[in-house]
């Protein structure tokens, strides 16, 4: 595996994901969800960047990668419930590969991604 995290030949390489905390309206596309991240977020798109973005009842994601050829959207929608999202103040919160396949998967991925260690041993 490389270091941008690719596996398999299809699709942009993504190695750092953002998930955006507040909703968006999710009728606009690539282009206003690119304007949101530069002047809302405050941020600049840069290749190898997701940008997760969720709808107002959190049962939709949006996630928008830029990458050397041009940009990606694509979208998440659960049949059933809603994605776990953070209630965070903050408005990005970095994810990691792993915390991406959680939360797209419907799981409450802060819990399994949680640090242990001060629990101790159980057994």
């Amino acid at each position: 595996m490389s270091r941008r995290g690719k596996v398999g030949g299809f699709g942009p390489a993504v190695w750092v994901w953002w998930l955006v905390s507040g909703p968006v309206d999710f009728c606009c596309g690539a282009d206003r969800l690119l304007v949101h991240v530069r002047e809302v977020l405050g941020s600049e798109p840069l290749e190898g960047s997701a940008f997760v973005f969720r709808n107002r009842r959190g049962t939709r994601l949006k996630v928008l990668v830029v990458d050397a050829q041009g940009v990606w959207l694509a979208m998440r929608r659960l049949h059933r419930g809603r994605f776990v999202l953070p209630s965070t103040h903050e408005s990005l919160c970095s994810l990691s590969r792993m915390q991406f396949a959680w939360l797209c998967a419907g799981v409450d991925w802060q819990r399994l991604s949680c640090d242990t260690s001060p629990l101790g041993k159980l057994v």
